[in-house]
């Protein structure tokens, strides 16, 4: 950290705070035809060409017509993208829905179907006016893993049996059963041509960057579907009837099962919005522009999912795997992901006798890999690092081996149970302090009346008759914990023994019968630590209602709630001291130097006086008598001096007013940094650049001087000379409650992580702050 001098870069004293805030949304930029045409135009041509395949494919998979994936792919494009709230997703089929599908149209046709998907689309309008669509986020992300990877095994297991040439099953079980016969009945051509696809689609990130501008999908479909022209190969094909206008069809009521429709519609509903939301997240992360609006995302998912449910086309959600290719190819605005929508309705409706050559086992090849991309072995790792193992891989069988819905209503039930146990779980354990008779009993976390059966064990090791502290830190404590821990403290001094509590926590004994038990923050309790008597007094000494004296209070809850954490460190210090630093600073009380420092008993040798001065040797025999005895007896390491702003020493000398006789007199050691002060000192001017006033500008060239006392002082001259003492200045902003550096040639922000002092030490002497 190097100390700077007139244009330092520490910032000015906070005299209040604002944050800036987004706005809810965001308003489309002016689309300008010249980013549109450099930057979309070109984008959305690659995410054409890496729709267009996916689209007929998860079509295919899902037991749909193949232009059910068009229409939807068109419909996403241009209407999510014009009316959604993310600028660069881009929405249209997804295999994460092709099992939904597969089940609907089994169980309702397809038609009606397209009537759930619509009835779906109406939904998610709804939760988008409702200003709900965060509440989809709330979603352990260890279930969505899961479920996409039993998604992408799911259409594993149907689409090997169609690249072997045969038709799959529609349970994951008998595919796995069928697999052994239909590979001794399969058709060698249709087995090259999937298996060409898989090879060119695992082997196109391999090659140079110039190569892949064009998607390996669209490769690998075109590589199979010329050689199945070329060679006349006996395969299936994909069938169409007529152009995509021909292949519109309004949907149809559903033939009661109501039950089971609504069912449907909550699951279309749910799944493709969870999905569009995490992708929009997972996109903003991509760039830099504007940040999505997930309520608007819902609004123009649901008209996107109305649209396609009602002229026969596949659900809609956004797509992760195009909206990374969106963002990748250069895309700036949402006319990408129209344009790209607009060339799907192109192609499909001018050249739709070339997509009824591409072979089916291409298409099955081609899902196959991209179903195996939806397990991610990321995603394992993370779940088994976060101890979210089990419900990933129970969430993943049911999944596979049930339905999606149930598979993902038992992970978020497997999941929630793993919740509930890990935030309400409590540690109680009861130990013998040393080879004394005292018994020392700690409660740590959620106690509730789950723990009862754990409390009365551990009671039940203790005993009787014998000194116990009870060492309490809960966050939340119930009424039955409560009675359960009194009750044996009654039972337990009945006996013959005594109990002394400590509470550490944030929830307090005393309050567990007032009212309904609440959770504790961890804020309250650092407040409760660092906070001055009026934090939490409200008008009394303690925060009871009591008008007593807050320092009989205050040392009262030091001994109810911190004395016996103290006592373990003062223990080891209990025959002499070693501190690291003598700590010269002012006595206003607004100072405190353990908390500012982050420091504890036995750190620092602190000595106070008004203005933080350093008289020469003989002014002042206390500053003396503490600075050699520190140095010579002592042996610190470090020197500091700390001042600090709105320092009323200060403010007295810079007016010049008459703080009092005495006052005055101590005042006169200060006269020095104040003549240097308006004779132009450096760190005078680099303070004024910082943006601090008058008093504060002085105060620091105050500090900058008594370092100069202290280095002529013959004790730390000789420290320096003979073991590498370090002498450095500190000056607390305490509007801001942030510490700068300050030496003799400017000042400094400490915003390192290794700390001024350990950085002070490796600086040397000749750099002035030694």
């Amino acid at each position: 950290m190097a100390t700077t001098g007139p244009n330092s870069s520490v910032s000015p004293p906070e005299s209040g705070s604002s944050v800036a805030t987004a706005e809810s949304g965001f308003r489309l930029p002016a689309l300008d035809p010249t980013s549109i045409l450099r930057h979309d135009v070109p984008a959305s041509i690659v995410v054409f060409l890496v729709a267009l395949p996916l689209s007929i494919g998860i079509a295919i998979a899902s037991g749909a017509p193949v232009a059910a994936g068009l229409i939807a792919a068109v419909i996403g494009g241009i209407v999510g993208g014009a009316l959604g709230g993310s600028a660069l997703q881009v929405s249209g089929p997804a295999a994460g829905l092709t099992v939904v599908v597969a089940e609907s149209i089994h169980q309702f046709g397809w038609r009606s179907t397209c009537f759930i998907v619509a009835a779906a689309g109406v939904l998610q309008i709804l939760f988008g006016l409702s200003r709900i669509a965060r509440a989809a986020l709330a979603v352990a992300p260890v279930v969505v893993h899961a479920m996409l990877a039993g998604i992408g095994i799911t259409i594993a297991l149907q689409q090997v049996h169609v690249l072997l040439g045969g038709e799959s099953s529609s349970g994951a079980w008998e595919n796995i059963t069928g697999l052994a016969s239909r590979l001794g009945s399969a058709n060698l051509p249709a087995v090259l041509l999937g298996v060409g696809v898989i090879a060119i689609m695992l082997g196109w990130n391999r090659l140079p960057e110039r190569v892949k501008v064009v998607p390996g999908a669209l490769v690998a479909i075109v590589v199979a579907t010329g050689a199945a022209m070329v060679f006349s190969l006996d395969v299936q094909r994909v069938a169409l009837d007529g152009s995509l206008f021909d292949a519109i069809m309004f949907p149809e009521l559903p033939h009661g099962n109501w039950a089971a429709v609504v069912m449907m519609v909550l699951t279309v509903a749910l799944i493709t919005s969870v999905q569009s939301l995490l992708s929009a997240v997972a996109v903003d992360k991509m760039h830099t522009g504007p940040r999505t609006d997930l309520d608007r995302e819902m609004i123009g998912l649901g008209s996107a999912n109305v649209l396609t449910g009602m002229l026969g086309g596949l659900p809609v959600a956004g797509v992760i795997v195009r909206s990374s290719t969106n963002v990748a190819a250069g895309a700036r605005t949402r006319a990408s992901a129209i344009l790209h929508g607009v060339w799907v309705l192109v192609f499909s409706v001018v050249l739709v006798s070339l997509v009824e050559q591409i072979p089916l086992a291409a298409l099955a090849g081609l899902l196959i890999v991209i179903g195996m991309q939806l397990v991610k072995l990321a995603h394992i790792r993370l779940a088994h690092r976060t101890g979210d193992l089990l419900v990933y891989v129970v969430t993943l069988a049911a999944v596979v081996f049930m339905n999606l819905l149930e598979g993902v209503l038992i992970g978020l039930a497997l999941a929630f149970a793993l919740l509930v146990w890990r935030v309400v779980r409590v540690a109680v354990t009861a130990e013998q302090i040393g080879g004394t008779d005292r018994w020392l009993v700690r409660i740590d976390g959620s106690c509730t009346f789950l723990s009862l059966p754990k409390l009365s064990t551990t009671f039940a090791e203790v005993p009787p008759g014998v000194a116990v502290t009870v060492e309490l830190t809960v966050d939340f404590l119930d009424h039955a914990a409560y009675d359960a821990i009194t009750d044996w403290a009654r039972q337990h001094e009945s006996n013959g023994g005594t109990v002394d509590f400590v509470e550490i926590g944030a929830s307090r004994m005393a309050k567990a019968q007032d009212a309904p038990p609440s959770r504790g923050m961890g804020r309250v309790a650092l407040d409760d630590v660092l906070g001055p008597w009026r934090v939490d007094r409200n008008g009394s000494s303690d925060g009871s209602g009591d008008n007593g004296d807050p320092l009989a209070s205050g040392i009262a809850a030091y001994h109810r709630s911190r004395a016996h954490l103290v006592r373990s460190h003062l223990d080891e210090l209990r025959d002499g001291q070693d501190p690291d630093s003598f700590f010269l600073t002012c006595s206003d009380s607004r100072i405190v130097p353990n908390v500012i420092t982050h420091s504890g008993p036995g750190d620092l040798f602190t000595v106070r006086n008004v203005g933080n001065l350093v008289p020469e040797q003989g002014g002042d025999a206390s500053v003396d008598a503490a600075l050699v005895f520190a140095l010579e007896k002592l042996n610190v390491r470090t020197v500091v001096v700390c001042g600090h702003s709105s320092c009323g020493a200060m403010g007295a000398l810079h007016s010049g007013e008459s703080a009092g006789p005495g006052i005055d007199r101590w005042l006169e050691y200060g006269q020095p940094s104040l003549a240097r002060y308006r004779a132009g000192h450096v760190v005078g001017a680099a303070a004024e650049s910082a943006g601090f006033g008058p008093v504060e500008q002085l105060s620091m060239v105050n500090i900058a001087v008594q370092l100069e006392n202290l280095r002529r002082h013959p004790s730390v001259r000789r420290a320096i000379e003979e073991r590498g003492l370090t002498v450095s200045g500190l000056f607390f902003d305490i509007a801001s409650a942030r510490l700068i550096e300050v030496s003799e040639e400017g000042i400094a922000s400490i915003e390192d992580s290794d700390g001024l002092l350990a950085q002070l030490q490796r600086r040397p002497a000749s750099m002035g702050t030694v």
